[in-house]
C-alpha cells in the first residue's frame, strides 16, 4: 500500500497556495495525476522522489520514507523518475546513461532490448530522436528495479504514433516488473489507457479520486462519444442556427435548435455527444 499524506506552500502565477495531498493507493496500481497547469502536480511528484522538502509523511509497502521525525533522502528512496525533458547526460551514450544508475550491464542490455535499442546502445544524446530518448529515460528509471515510478508527462514531445510504442513499453514494464506507477498527463487518451486510478489536482487540492471511467466518461444513456468543449461563436444561418464549439485542438459546427440557441452563449461550457449518430449538444453543469 502506498500513503501520501503531504502538505507544502507554493508560489503560483496566482499567487500563494497549498498543495494539499491526502490519497492512498495499492501496491501495482497505476495512478494518473491530471488538472491545470501550477496545480502542483511535478512538485508532488519530485515530494515522492524526495527532491522537494514538505510536511506530512509518505509510507510506501510498510517503510516510512518520510514523516514529522524524519526524511529518507532520495537516493535511499526506491524511485525511478521520468522527467519531462529526458535529463540524459549528454556525455555519455545510452548504455553508460543506464550503468550511470547501477553498474549492471545484463540488466541494461536486457532493457535496451525490451525497447529495442540494443543498436543505440554506443549512440549520444544528441544524435537520437524524442521517441528514442525518452526510451532511454525509461530504461534508466527502471535501472534501479524501484518500487514507484514516476512520470512527468512522459509523451508530450513525441508525435503520436511514437507516443503509442512508448505507451506499449510502459504497459509492459509495468506488469513485468510488478510496478507501481504514477504518471502526470493532461492526455485522457492516455490516462485511460495506462491507468487504473485518476487524481484530479486543482490549485493544490485534489478535487476528484477515482477511476479513470467514472472520471473521463460523460456519456450517459446510449452516447457513443462525449467530448467537452467551449462555446466560441453562435451564428444563424438562413432557417438554421449553428453553435461553433472549441474542442481540444479542433473547431466543430453543431446544429442547435432555436431554444438552445436562446440559452446558449458565447463562453459556455458544454458537452458534444452522438446518439445514434445524430451530434447532441448540452450545457455543462456548474462545479
Amino acid at each position: 500500500m502506498i500513503k501520501v499524506n503531504i502538505r507544502k506552500k507554493l508560489h503560483g502565477s496566482g499567487g500563494e497556495m497549498e498543495l494539499k495531498c491526502d490519497f492512498t493507493i495499492e501496491k501495482n496500481n497505476f495512478l494518473a495525476i491530471s488538472g491545470p497547469s501550477g496545480s502542483g502536480k511535478t512538485t508532488l511528484l519530485r515530494i515522492i522522489a524526495g527532491l522537494e522538502e514538505c510536511e506530512g509523511e509518505i509510507i510506501i509497502e510498510s517503510e516510512i520514507w518520510q514523516n514529522e521525525r524524519m526524511k529518507l533522502p532520495p537516493q535511499k528512496r526506491e524511485v525511478g523518475f521520468v522527467f519531462q525533458d529526458f535529463a540524459l547526460f549528454p556525455n555519455m551514450n545510452v548504455l553508460e546513461n543506464l550503468l550511470y544508475v547501477k553498474k549492471d550491464k545484463k540488466f541494461a542490455n536486457e532493457l535496451l532490448e525490451m525497447t529495442g535499442l540494443t543498436e543505440l546502445a554506443k549512440r549520444y544524446p544528441n544524435t537520437l530522436s524524442g521517441g528514442q530518448k525518452q526510451r532511454v529515460a525509461l530504461c534508466r528509471a527502471l535501472m534501479r528495479k524501484p518500487k514507484i515510478l514516476l512520470m512527468d508527462e512522459p509523451f508530450s514531445a513525441l508525435d503520436m504514433s511514437m507516443r503509442e510504442k512508448l505507451q506499449n513499453d510502459i504497459i509492459e514494464f509495468h506488469r513485468k516488473f510488478d510496478l507501481t506507477t504514477i504518471m502526470v498527463s493532461h492526455s485522457p487518451s492516455e490516462i485511460y489507457r495506462l491507468s487504473n486510478k485518476m487524481i484530479v489536482l486543482n490549485n493544490g487540492k485534489i478535487e476528484k479520486f477515482a477511476s479513470p471511467k467514472e472520471l473521463l466518461l460523460k456519456t450517459s444513456g446510449s452516447a457513443k462519444f462525449a467530448f467537452e468543449g467551449k462555446i466560441i461563436d453562435i451564428v444563424e444561418v438562413d432557417v438554421i442556427n449553428i453553435a461553433v464549439i472549441s474542442i481540444a485542438n479542433q473547431i466543430v459546427e453543431v446544429v442547435i435548435s432555436k431554444k438552445e440557441a436562446k440559452e446558449l452563449k458565447i463562453g459556455d461550457k458544454v458537452i458534444v455527444s452522438s446518439k445514434a449518430y445524430n451530434p447532441l449538444i448540452r450545457k455543462m453543469m456548474s462545479d
